[in-house]
């Protein structure tokens, strides 16, 4: 009797899409991007599954992994979703004007 089978051997990273095409650790709200970037600043797995409980060490090391074997892949996800959060950026400050936002919060504070 074999000690692994196939399926031990050929387990999946464990990432999905979401709707949005964000991608996740399954069954988590961590995105890839939390991960991927929580370890080029230098944190251990174990350090990044301590910061977010719902992640189990081994998921960690998988994504961890999976990024070292696809960082050209990975990092031009993650250009792309840099670029889709400055655009979203833009729109809301084109959308919603801060300047003297600060001013009109005073403003409506005093007249309480």
């Amino acid at each position: 009797m074999a000690l692994l089978d196939q399926t031990d051997l050929a387990q999946s990273v464990p990432l999905e899409a979401d709707g949005d095409g964000v991608i996740r650790v399954k069954g988590t709200r961590v995105t890839l991007d939390t991960v991927v970037e929580a370890f080029q600043e230098g944190a251990t797995a174990e350090e990044i599954a301590q910061q977010y409980p719902t992640l189990r060490l081994a998921e960690v090391y998988a994504v961890i992994g999976y990024f070292l074997r696809h960082q050209t892949k990975v990092m031009a996800y993650l250009e792309r979703r840099e670029g889709q959060a400055a655009r979203v950026r833009s729109e809301n400050e084109t959308r919603f004007d801060q300047r003297g936002l600060r001013e009109r919060l005073i403003a409506r504070r005093s007249t309480k």
